[in-house]
């Protein structure tokens, strides 16, 4: 049997494969744990700086597994809960995380996909991707992904994303700014791996990890909040050993590479 989840580490990229190509990586509760446990490897693995999200097979990621989806209906209310908890913290995680997530994405990224594709720190795509958020089609919600796209689009953009459930082309995502870059198939493993090279060398992991901290916390706050929490973070800031190094190389017009 073959793993649902690949890892392996080059240059300090930590590669992240979705490999459950039979069933165009759609999302399952034991694939949802697989990825979660293999998201917590790269985070806890000094030997990654920086993780890419990527897929084998036609699809990034269906969304969800409609066979599982059907057999949840028949299970108790904390069953479901349960089940919803799990794909909440996957998404979670990615967002949170200390160490910038970079998805590569070719092929389909639907409803739940869609959501996972995007909720990444930066986003890689091919012309013959296609996103959309087509949950209302099939009588469900698109509810743990709606909180993270309100946050990135604003609510307009969510809006219509969310209730029309149309499926839109890579051009089209990149408009609304769901996905970064628009790459050509036979580049895109050339320009993530640049891109993720360029914040290895040239960007201090723990100020990346504070700066990921900061936008997650920020948006919650009020002005005057916002602002206190801003000038405590750079107290601590000012404390790292990142910070120390960076100002001294400066200083002393050293080369500094991270």
């Amino acid at each position: 049997m073959n793993n649902l989840v690949l890892y392996e580490v080059k240059e300090r990229v930590g590669y992240i494969t979705l490999n459950r190509t039979e069933k165009r990586n759609a999302l399952s509760f034991e694939f949802v744990n697989e990825i979660k446990s293999v998201f917590k490897k790269a985070e806890n693995d000094e030997a990654c700086k920086v993780i890419v999200l990527k897929a084998n097979g036609e699809a990034f990621c269906a969304g969800a597994d409609l066979g599982y989806l059907q057999q949840l209906q028949k299970n108790t209310d904390d069953e479901n809960l349960a089940d919803s908890k799990n794909l909440m913290e996957l998404f979670r995680m990615i967002y949170v995380s200390p160490k910038v997530v970079i998805s590569q994405i070719n092929g389909p990224a639907l409803a739940g996909g869609c959501g996972l594709a995007t909720i990444c720190d930066f986003s890689f795509a091919t012309p013959n991707s296609t996103f959309g958020y087509t949950e209302v089609k099939i009588g469900f919600v698109p509810a743990i992904v709606m909180v993270f796209l309100v946050r990135k689009l604003g609510e307009q953009k969510a809006r219509n994303l969310l209730l029309t459930g149309d499926v839109f082309d890579a051009s089209k995502a990149f408009e609304l700014g769901l996905i970064n870059f628009l790459t050509d198939e036979s580049l895109i493993d050339e320009e993530v791996a640049k891109f993720a090279q360029k914040l290895c060398k040239y960007a201090s992991s723990q100020s990346l990890a504070m700066v990921k901290q900061m936008l997650g916390e920020v948006q919650q706050m009020n002005l005057d909040e916002g602002l206190i929490y801003a000038a405590q973070m750079n107290v601590k800031a000012r404390k790292t050993e990142d910070c120390k190094r960076g100002i001294s190389a400066f200083l002393n017009k050293e080369k500094l590479t991270w």
